[in-house]
């Protein structure tokens, strides 16, 4: 059978911008519903299948921000992707805190418009996968009882490719995710045993904890790949990702996703207090936030950045330690620190064996 050709709902009053975005996407293979008004793109939205929502901010009557609420009112998986005459980043982040995807200045590059809507498809692709295979496990719990020993076997092999392909949501912003993330699951796993985690735990994070910024794919390419640090505007932007990552995770049931949903909302949190996107403190903060949040850190500190040079293993043991003012001891669970300060060989062997 066919795989569904992407449906476009294009919301925009002027009939030039309508009619050549129209064109243009259906040039590059997808099939879009034209409008020009709030109240019929909502006609057109419960009557058809769409898979993402193009809309201009300024209209009249219904602004493209008052149409994102409608829209989520129906369905609030829906990718709403915002259009603007110029950048206002007050607008940028008022539309992210109401759940836009992404959203992008005109008059723009036809590249940079079907890269952004291509993004939007593939989110809608892992949220009916998430969605099939959350029925899929219900199925399977209703199957006789001499079937259940497969039935199980085969949802943890399921569960553990869910994984894999929600992962590569995040590759697909951040290139520099790729080895990161396989980094990330072993550092985990590696001070989870040190800390005498059951090993149902072990198990279950080294799983979960590559999903840590699945959030990402709902940052703007324009902060998430700037090759430079971001402005105080721009980070709240950029800290969003948590809560995104949370949101995507949390409808599942399962272990492994329940797990990388509170990783992905408290992995910047630190043991003081003092960081996002909750200020937790202390034992507040789940300890599989607290584990991935040194192993983060110490990755981060080794790879190399647009705006900083890689550190050496003893100069990022040596910060995250004694601290550099920017980095604090304070900010990990003594015991996590204790504990990655145990494995640290094992960590700087994870980093310098699995490279790019």
């Amino acid at each position: 059978m066919n795989e569904k050709i992407p449906e476009v709902l294009v919301v925009d009053d002027d009939p030039f911008v309508r009619e050549t975005t129209t064109a243009l996407l259906i040039a590059f293979g997808y099939s879009v519903i034209a409008c020009s008004n709030a109240r019929d793109a909502l006609i057109k939205l419960q009557e058809n299948r769409v898979d993402a929502v193009l809309t201009d901010i300024k209209m009249p009557e219904v602004s493209g921000i008052e149409l994102l609420e409608k829209i989520h009112t129906l369905n609030p998986e829906m990718p709403v992707v915002l259009m603007t005459a110029y950048v206002d980043l007050d607008i940028a982040i008022n539309a992210i805190k109401k759940g836009a995807f992404d959203f992008i200045t005109k008059p723009f590059t036809p590249e940079y418009l079907v890269h952004t809507i291509e993004r939007a498809i593939k989110y809608t692709r892992l949220i009916q996968m998430e969605k099939s295979y959350k029925y899929m496990l219900e199925d399977t719990v209703r199957i006789k009882t001499e079937e259940v020993v497969n039935a199980l076997a085969a949802t943890k092999a399921l569960s553990q490719e869910v994984i894999e392909l929600l992962t590569k949501a995040a590759e697909f912003r951040d290139t520099d995710t790729g080895v990161h993330i396989t980094r990330i699951s072993l550092y985990s796993r590696k001070i989870s045993e040190a800390l005498g985690m059951p090993a149902e735990f072990v198990e279950t994070i080294t799983f979960a904890s590559p999903m840590h910024d699945i959030g990402k794919i709902g940052i703007p390419d324009n902060i998430l790949l700037k090759p430079a640090s971001l402005t105080p505007a721009e980070f709240e932007i950029m800290k969003a990702h948590t809560t995104i990552g949370e949101k995507i995770l949390s409808r599942s049931s399962h272990s492994y996703l329940q797990m990388a949903a509170s990783i992905a909302l408290n992995h910047h949190e630190r043991w003081d207090g003092t960081g996002y996107f909750r200020g937790l403190k202390g034992e507040d903060i789940p300890i599989e936030g607290r584990i991935v949040m040194i192993c983060d850190q110490y990755d981060a500190m080794r790879g190399k950045r647009p705006y900083k040079q890689p550190f050496s293993h003893q100069e990022a043991f040596r910060i995250i330690t004694e601290g550099d003012g920017r980095t604090m001891p304070g900010h990990f669970d003594p015991r996590v620190l204790k504990s990655f300060i145990e494995i640290s060989p094992e960590c700087e062997k994870i980093f310098s064996t699995h490279q790019d």
